[in-house]
Parts: structure tokens; sequence; C-alpha cells
């Protein structure tokens, strides 16, 4: 069975079905026990006031019967409440708010119902029928037509609820599919808007308590993504036509100088070489890239574990200490206890080493290079790498974790402009960002990592 589409029409059909079910759950009972209890209750009253005149009669006879019967039907001769009725046993009326004997009654005692005339009127009655000794009758009726007009009443207000609930659920229903094409329109034409080009375009932010606030804002974090990693393939792609162009014409250069001079076996060894040192810079730059791609796409979030960062951070001190060492640099770790995330411990142990690396890069002889883990707050845990080398200018730090952007104290140093892209992307993939900061002098560089961000398990 197909179930029916999501739309304006089929929420107001829904509403106006489910209303006046709820409608109908309530008026069925309510109508059912007033029918059912209303004529209980009649006949049990038309019982107990016909045994209480037959006692009477009993006692007093038929002049205080009739007595009686006068006193009770003074005023109510019109038959509308209550008919009472005694008649003697040669058919003359004594009492009551009859005229006579109405015709088409059951010829037996008991409760019984019947249409009989009042006043030219037809009207149903319900009655107690009782022979009194020495042949006196006494007839005792309840009119059934009082209460037509108040079912009437109560029918034509269920009525009227139905029909309300039926306009509403159609004005809904226009509403509704109003607020909905206008928020699809103004979809479609943000949407338009980025097909032709216009990256920058994005949904209305909604008011709070909005129900499309969540679908508005996860909609608007999905175009920045998209736009980022749109403007990053442009970027790349032109890094790439810029940076690459310069270790391929310095190979062909080497190449073509072989070819055409033909020089003696050392100095062709010594350019194969040269020109080895540019192959290899050119697949330094691809892997990465192929990283960074990797990275942004989010699939290694797929291999997120706990990891200690204290002891990654420790492993990587360790590595580069021997490095630091030939340099005369002092490369200092201070663990401060087990601190734990879940991550990638590969994509860590990688930028974290491009943070030491980079320390290790510009830091003076007899320099300093510290490494911290710390916890500043209970979701996020911080990697500092601090130096004490020429550091970067703050005009210049957010546009250094750009991919292949080098600043002027890199003009000199070896290195593709790709460190920090990495170190940024690993940051964005964990859930944090990467702070650059003044060491005073130097760098202060700060890999911030959420303890348990999107998509991985917590430790």
């Amino acid at each position: 069975m197909r179930l029916p589409g999501f739309s304006a029409r089929t929420i107001a059909i829904g509403y106006a079905f489910v209303t006046l079910l709820v409608l109908a759950m309530f008026a069925s009972p309510l109508w059912y026990a007033w029918r059912t209890n209303i004529q209980e209750v009649r006949t049990e009253l038309l019982a107990s006031e016909a045994q209480r005149l037959g006692n009477l009669f009993r006692r007093g006879g038929p002049a205080a019967l009739t007595t009686a019967i006068d006193s009770q039907v003074e005023g109510t001769n019109d038959g509308v409440r209550k008919i009472i009725l005694l008649m003697a046993p040669n058919g003359a009326k004594l009492a009551g708010n009859l005229p006579a004997w109405p015709g088409g009654l059951p010829d037996r005692d008991g409760v019984s119902s019947a249409t009989i005339r009042v006043d030219g009127v037809p009207r149903r009655i319900e009655l107690v029928r009782v022979t009194l000794g020495r042949g006196y009758r006494l007839l005792i009726a309840s009119n059934l037509n009082r209460f037509d007009e108040l079912e009437r009443l109560f029918v034509y207000g269920l009525l009227g609820c139905g029909a309300a609930v039926l306009v509403g659920a159609a004005l809904g229903g226009v509403l509704i599919r109003r607020a909905l094409l206008t928020r699809v329109q103004g979809i479609s034409q943000t949407t338009a808007a980025i097909i032709e080009g216009k990256l920058s375009r994005r949904l209305a932010a909604p008011r709070d308590g909005d129900e499309l606030q969540l679908l508005t804002r996860t909609v608007n974090r999905m175009l920045d993504q998209i736009e980022h990693l749109v403007t990053g393939v442009q970027d790349v792609s032109n890094a790439i036509a810029h940076d690459l162009r310069t270790p391929l014409s310095e190979l062909r250069a080497r190449l073509e100088e072989l070819s055409v001079n033909r020089p003696n076996e050392e100095e062709t060894f010594a350019e194969i070489d040269a020109a080895i040192n540019d192959v290899d810079r050119v697949m330094k730059i691809f892997n990465a890239l192929l990283r960074l791609a990797e990275i942004d796409s989010g699939s290694r979030r797929n291999g997120f574990v706990p990891v200690d960062v204290t002891n990654l951070a420790a492993e990587v001190a360790e590595f580069y200490a021997p490095v630091a060492e030939l340099r005369n640099i002092a490369l200092a770790f201070t663990p401060r206890g087990a601190l734990r995330a879940v991550g990638d411990p590969v994509l860590l142990a990688q930028a974290l080493g491009n943070l030491v690396e980079n320390a290790l890069k510009y830091a003076p002889e007899g320099g300093v290079i510290a490494i911290a883990v710390q916890r500043p707050q209970r979701d996020m845990l911080e990697i500092v790498v601090s130096d004490n080398g020429p550091g970067i200018a703050e005009d210049e730090r957010p546009r250094v974790v750009e991919r292949f952007y080098r600043g002027d104290t890199s003009r000199g140093t070896p290195g593709v402009g790709l460190g920090l892209s990495v170190v940024s992307a690993v940051a964005r993939l964990h859930g944090g960002v990467l702070l650059l900061a003044d060491n005073r002098p130097g760098l202060r560089a700060t890999l911030q990592v959420a303890v348990s961000p999107a998509g991985g398990t917590q430790a």
C-alpha cells in the first residue's frame, strides 16, 4: 500500500480526519449515555410516581387522589411536561391535564411508548398505565418531545464543530501551502544563484522557534562547505600551476642540457641527482595535496579511535629530539597526565610533526621549542607548540594556512607551503581549529581537538 506524499493538502486532510474522528469519539459515548440514562431515569420516575399515587388511592380513595392530581397539574394543562390523567370506572375524567383518555394506547398495565395528540399537536410519550381498585384507571406519561430541542441543539453544535474543523483544515492547508511554497521558493532561488556561480548566497536566517530553523542552518553549513571545497579546488588548481612550474621547468632544463651538452659521467650523475630531487619535490607536493583531499572529504573520520594525546605528543617529541639536538635547539615536552580524545592518531601525529618541523625550521641556534598538551575546556584539548624564532606577522597569520602560501620569512627556506594547511585541515576534521599567536618572541601554534567530535565515539 502506497502512503500519500507529504503536502499541504495531505496535512489538511489528515488534520480534518483526525479532528473529526476525535470529535465523533467524544460525541458518540455522550449521545449514547444521554439517550440511555435519560430513558432509565424517566422510566424510574414514572414508575415511582405511579406507585406513590397508587398508595395514595389505597389510603384515601378517589377523592384524595383527585385532589393530589389537581394540585400537581395546576398550571400545566398543556401537557408539555408531565401528563397525568385519572379516569372513573364509567370513563369520566376525574383529574389531570388531558381532556380524555387518549386513543391508541396499549390495553394493559405497565410501561410503554406511544404518540398522542395534545392540543392538536402529535407528541411522543412514555407512559405508565395503572389499573386501580374498583375500575379506576391512572395514566402517568412524560412528554418525549420536550427533549427534541435539546437534542437538536446538540446535533447542530456537533455539525457546527465539524464544519469549523473542515473550514479550519482548508484555511490551514492554504496557509501551510503558502508558507511552504515561500520557503521552497527561497531555497530554489538560492540554489539557482549557486548554480550560476554565486557561491556566497545563503538561505535567509530563520527566526528563533522556526520549525525549519535546523534545516536552514544545516543547508547553510552545507553551502559553506561546498564554497570552501570549490574555492579550495580553484586555489589548488592555481597554486599547482604556479608551484609545479618551477621544479618541472628546472627538471626539463637539466634534461635538455644533458641531451645537448652530453657532459662527462660525473656531471651527468650530478644532474641526474638534481633531477631526482626535483621529482621528489613534485611528488611531495602531490602527496600533500592527496592528504589534504582525503582529510577534506571526511573519509578518515570513519577510522576515529580513542587516542592518548599526551602519549602521542611524547612520541613525536622523542622522534624529533635528535634533529633538535643536531641543530642545538632545546626541544622540551612536559607531560600533564593522560589526556584522551577521539580521532585519527596518524593524522594527529602528522599535524603535530608539521608544527614541530616548522618550529625547527625557524628557531635560531640555541633556541627553545616547547610542546604542551592541555585541556582548557571540558570538551576540547589543545596541543601547543611554541618557539622563539622570528614568528609570523599578525596580518599574515590568516593567510599562512592557505595552500601554497609562503610568507616573507619563508622565501629562502625549503618547502611548498602546505604544512600549516595540513595542520588546519586536521584540526577542522577533529572539530577544532588551528590558532596562531605571538609568543614574544616567536610563534605559538595551538592545535585544538574536540574530545569527541561529530562522527566519533567518546573515549
